[in-house]
C-alpha cells in the first residue's frame, strides 16, 4: 500500500512539473534557513560549554553608584580573590585571577609575532579544563611557566617540540613553556587565548605589593569554581558586601555589592542597566528563532496554497477513489504520502542549499559553523524536522480533499464555491504581512546603524592611526622620532596619549571641584595625553585652548569635555580648578564630546592630563596629500629603526571606531538575508497561485479579448485581486512592525526615530514585487491566443 502511494505521489510529481518545482523549491529554501538558524542558535546558547565544569564557574561582578546611576563593572581590586578564598573556603573550590588579557609579543630570537593572551593563577586550567596536549595544567604552579595553544606552538616552533623552551614576553618576561593546550572553540570567552602566563609574572611586573591603596584600583578579571552541592545563588547574596568592608569612606559611597554571573550568562545575558540583567544576545535568539519558524511556514503555506488551489483538478479523482470503495483515511495518507515525498526531496535540497551557503553565512555571522554530519542527534532532529514539515504542509491539503462528496464530484455539480478561496487568501495576507515585518525591521536596524555613524564623535578620524607603544622605546626618543616621521613627509602631526580616540584608559573617582555635593559618587574617564594629542586627534573645542609645551604650567592643567562641564554644572569653567589625589590641576579647556564607548551609548564626563611618564599609544594624522600605503611605508622604517623589539603594527582609528557597529550591523545583514528569503518564497507562492489563476479563468480570458478588452485591462484584472492582499499584508504589518522595533530601539540611549517613509518605500516595494512575480503569468495569459481558449474541451 505504500509503494502505490508513492508511486501515486511520484506520478502527480512528474504531472504537475512547475506546481512540483515551486513547492519543493520553496519548502526546501524554508527548511534551509531553519537549519542555518538553527545551527547559529546552537553555536550561541553552546557558548563556553567547552570546560566540563561548564554549571558550576561564574565571574564576579560589582554594582557600584556613579554619577546618580547604577554601573556593573567586571572588574575586581586584586586582594578579593584572597578574601574570598579565606572568609568562604568551603563556598568555592577554586578563586582564580586573571589580569592584562590582550594582544601581547611573543619573540623566540628574531621571530615577533602579536598573540592575544594574559595571566592567570595557577588553578585557572583545572578550572577551564584545559585539554593539554603536552605538558601539564599544574605548570602554572612554576613562576617562570608559560601555557601556550596548539595553534601558538605551531606558529613559533612547527613540529618541532616546545616544552621547555623560552619566549619572552613583551620583550620584558622571559618565559619557559610548561604545556601546550588545545586551541579553545570560538564560540567561547576565551576563543582567542593564545598564552597564558604565570600570575606571578604579571604581579611581579607591575611591583602591585608597593600599591598604596590595593582595594581601590580595580584591574583583575575574578572567577569562581563553586565547591560540590554549594548553591551559586546563596553565595552570590553572602559575598555582597565584602568589598564594601574594605574600602575607605570615598569608595564606600559607590556602595559596591558583589555578584556572581553564572558562566550560562556570561554571553547570552551580558547587558546591565541601573545594577539589573537586561538580557543580551538572548533577545537575537529569540527573533531569528521566530524568524525561523515563520520562515518554514510561509513555505508551508505555499504548499497548502497551490495544493488546494489545484482542488478542482483532482476532484474527479478523489470521487473515484471514494466510489470504487476507498476510505476518507486511505486518502488522506495518499495526500500525506505526497507531501512527505515532497518534503524529503526539499530537505535533500535543503542540505545542499546549506552546504553553499554556509561559507557566506559564517562570514556574515562571524562564526565558524559546521554541518554535524556525524552526530546522531542532528540526523534524529533533521529527520524528525522533516516529517512534521510534511504533516503541518499537508495537513490542510489532505484534510481537504478528501472531503469531497463523491456523487456531486461524479455528477458534475460539484462547484468549489467562492468561499473556498477564502483561506488561501488569509494564507497570502500572513505570508506577506510576515515579509513586510521582516523588511520593515531590517530597514529600520539599518536606518539606526547610519543614525549612530552620522553622529558627531568630536574628532577627526581621517587619516588617523594609532599604533601600540608596547616598549618605552618610542616615547625615550620621541623627539627624534618625530622629526624623522616629519622628514618623511607622510606624517603632519604626531601625539602620545594612554588611548586611542576610540578606547577608554580608565577611569578615577578622585576628582574633587568647589560645590561638589560631598555624598556624590562619581566616576570619570581619563586619558593622559601629550600636548599634541588634540591637533593630531582633532579635538573641538568650546572654550579655552589645548596643551601647550610653551606653558610650564600645563602640567598641573586639564581638559575636559562637554559632559563633565555639564555634570559638575559649572558656569564659567575657565576660572575654576579639578582636585585630583590632593593636587589641583587648572580648567584650560573645554572640549566638544567625544564618543568613546558605545557609539550608541551617553558620553561620559572625562578629563584629561597631561602625560608625564610614557604611553602606550602613538598617535599619527597621516599626509592628506598621501594614499595610506604609500604613506605606512615611509612610516614603518622609521618605527622598526626606534623599537626593533616590536614588530610594527596599526590601526586606522575609523575602522576602531567602525567596529563597534559590528554586532548590530551582523544582526542587521542576517535579517536582511532572511528577509530576502522569505520574500522569494512567497514570491514563488504568489507566481503559483497567478499560475493557476490564470490557467483557472482562461475562458473568461478568451471571451473578454473577443469583446474587446485591451491586454492593460486583462492585466489589471488578474493582478487587482492579488493588489488588494499585499494592502491589507501591508496596513497590517505596519502597526505590528512599529511596536517591535520601537521596544528594540528603547534599548540604545542614542536611537533614530521611525520615519513614515520607511512604511511607504516598504509597502510600495511589497506592492512592486507582488506586480513584478504577477504580470509574468497575466500578461501571457492576456496574450495567448483566444481561438485556442474558447475551445471545448
Amino acid at each position: 500500500m505504500i509503494k502505490n502511494y508513492l508511486k501515486t505521489a511520484w506520478r502527480n510529481l512528474i504531472k504537475n512539473k512547475v506546481h512540483s518545482f515551486i513547492n519543493i523549491v520553496g519548502l526546501s529554501v524554508g527548511m534551509a534557513v531553519a537549519m542555518l538558524i538553527g545551527l547559529w542558535i546552537w553555536d550561541e546558547v553552546s557558548f563556553n560549554q567547552f570546560t566540563s565544569n561548564y554549571d558550576h564557574i561564574a565571574q564576579v561582578k560589582q554594582n557600584v553608584t556613579n554619577n546618580g546611576e547604577v554601573q556593573t563593572w567586571e572588574t575586581m581590586p586584586y586582594p578579593l580573590a584572597a578574601e574570598l578564598r579565606k572568609g568562604y573556603s568551603s563556598d568555592f573550590k577554586y578563586v582564580v585571577m586573571t589580569a592584562g588579557m590582550g594582544s601581547h609579543i611573543l619573540a623566540l630570537d628574531n621571530k615577533k609575532l602579536t598573540r592575544t593572551g594574559g595571566y592567570m593563577e595557577s588553578q585557572g586550567p583545572d578550572m577551564l579544563t584545559l585539554k593539554m596536549l603536552a605538558g601539564s595544567r599544574n605548570s602554572l604552579k612554576d613562576p617562570s611557566s608559560i601555557l601556550i595553544s596548539s595553534s601558538t606552538a605551531k606558529a613559533y616552533f612547527g613540529d618541532a617540540d616546545p616544552m621547555d623552551k623560552t619566549l619572552k614576553i613583551d620583550n620584558q618576561i622571559v618565559a619557559k613553556v610548561g604545556g601546550v593546550y588545545q586551541d579553545l572553540p570560538q564560540n567561547s570567552s576565551f576563543a582567542d587565548l593564545g598564552f597564558i602566563g604565570s600570575w606571578e609574572m604579571f604581579y611581579n611586573a607591575n611591583d602591585i605589593k608597593s600599591m598604596n591603596e590595593p582595594w581601590r584600583p580595580n584591574f583583575t578579571t575574578l572567577y569562581v569554581q563553586m565547591a560540590p552541592n554549594i548553591n551559586m545563588d546563596a553565595v552570590s547574596l553572602k559575598i555582597k558586601d565584602v568589598k564594601l568592608r574594605h574600602v575607605n569612606q570615598v569608595l564606600a559611597k559607590k556602595k559596591p555589592a558583589l555578584f556572581l554571573q553564572p558562566m550560562s550568562q556570561w554571553h547570552l545575558y551580558d547587558q546591565f542597566k541601573d545594577g539589573k540583567n537586561v538580557g543580551g544576545r538572548i533577545q537575537y535568539i529569540w527573533m531569528f528563532g521566530i524568524i525561523g519558524v515563520f520562515v518554514l511556514l510561509l513555505a508551508c503555506i505555499n504548499f497548502m496554497n497551490l495544493s488546494t488551489a489545484r482542488s478542482e483538478k483532482r476532484a474527479r479523482e478523489v470521487g473515484i477513489r471514494k466510489a470504487i470503495g476507498s476510505l476518507r483515511s486511505q486518502l488522506i495518507y495518499q495526500f500525506f504520502s505526497e507531501s512527505v515525498l515532497c518534503v524529503t526531496l526539499a530537505f535533500l535540497l535543503a542540505l545542499l542549499f546549506v552546504m553553499l551557503s554556509l561559507p557566506f553565512f559564517n562570514e556574515v555571522a562571524d562564526k565558524q559553523m559546521v554541518i554535524p554530519w556525524k552526530s546522531p542527534l542532528f540526523w534524529v532532529l533533521s529527520i524528525g524536522f522533516s516529517l512534521v514539515t510534511g504533516l503541518i504542509a499537508g495537513s490542510y491539503p489532505a484534510l481537504y480533499l478528501s472531503s469531497f462528496k463523491p456523487v456531486k464530484v461524479l455528477k458534475g455539480s460539484f462547484r468549489v464555491g467562492k468561499l473556498a478561496a477564502v483561506p488561501r487568501k488569509v494564507l497570502v495576507v500572513v505570508q506577506f504581512t510576515v515579509s513586510v515585518i521582516l523588511i520593515i525591521g531590517t530597514v529600520v536596524v539599518f536606518h539606526q546603524i547610519q543614525f549612530a555613524k552620522n553622529r558627531p564623535v568630536g574628532y577627526s578620524r581621517d587619516g588617523l592611526i594609532s599604533i601600540p607603544a608596547g616598549t618605552n622605546d618610542i616615547h625615550k626618543s620621541y623627539e627624534a622620532v618625530k622629526d624623522e616621521l616629519f622628514k618623511t613627509g607622510a606624517v603632519v602631526s604626531m601625539a602620545e596619549g594612554d588611548v586611542a580616540p576610540t578606547e577608554t584608559a580608565g577611569s578615577t573617582s578622585a576628582i574633587e571641584w568647589s560645590g561638589k555635593d560631598p555624598n556624590l559618587s562619581i566616576d570619570f574617564l581619563q586619558n593622559g595625553v601629550s600636548p599634541e594629542y588634540g591637533k593630531t586627534a582633532g579635538w573641538q573645542f568650546i572654550a579655552g585652548r589645548d596643551f601647550s609645551r610653551e606653558f610650564l604650567t600645563d602640567s598641573a592643567a586639564v581638559v575636559i569635555n562637554k559632559a563633565a562641564v555639564k555634570f559638575m554644572g559649572l558656569k564659567n569653567p575657565l576660572t575654576q580648578s579639578l582636585t585630583y589625589y590632593g593636587n589641583q590641576f587648572k580648567i584650560i579647556g573645554v572640549i566638544d564630546d567625544i564618543v568613546v564607548d558605545s557609539p550608541y551609548g551617553q558620553v561620559r564626563p572625562t578629563v584629561f592630563f597631561m602625560n608625564k611618564g610614557s604611553s602606550s599609544t602613538v598617535l599619527l594624522r597621516i599626509n592628506p596629500k598621501l594614499s595610506a600605503n604609500v604613506a605606512l611605508e615611509k612610516i614603518e622604517p622609521v618605527f622598526k629603526h626606534f623599537n626593533p623589539e616590536q614588530p610594527f603594527s596599526y590601526n586606522f582609528v575609523d575602522q576602531l571606531y567602525a567596529k563597534k557597529f559590528g554586532n548590530e550591523q551582523r544582526i542587521g545583514k542576517l535579517a536582511a538575508f532572511f528577509a530576502s528569503l522569505a520574500i522569494l518564497i512567497s514570491c514563488l507562492g504568489l507566481f503559483g497561485m497567478a499560475s493557476f489563476m490564470a490557467e483557472q479563468r482562461v475562458k473568461e480570458i478568451g471571451v473578454r479579448k473577443v469583446l474587446g478588452a485591451s491586454v492593460f485591462t486583462l492585466w489589471s484584472l488578474l493582478s487587482t485581486d492579488f493588489i488588494r492582499l499585499i494592502t491589507i499584508s501591508i496596513l497590517i504589518a505596519s502597526p505590528v512592525a512599529w511596536y517591535l522595533m520601537h521596544n528594540w530601539l528603547q534599548h540604545f540611549d542614542y536611537h533614530t526615530t521611525i520615519s513614515f517613509w520607511i512604511f511607504l518605500l516598504t509597502g510600495l516595494g511589497a506592492i512592486s514585487i507582488t506586480l513584478l512575480t504577477v504580470s509574468f503569468q497575466s500578461i501571457k495569459a492576456a496574450l495567448a491566443n483566444p481561438i485556442k481558449s474558447l475551445k471545448t474541451e
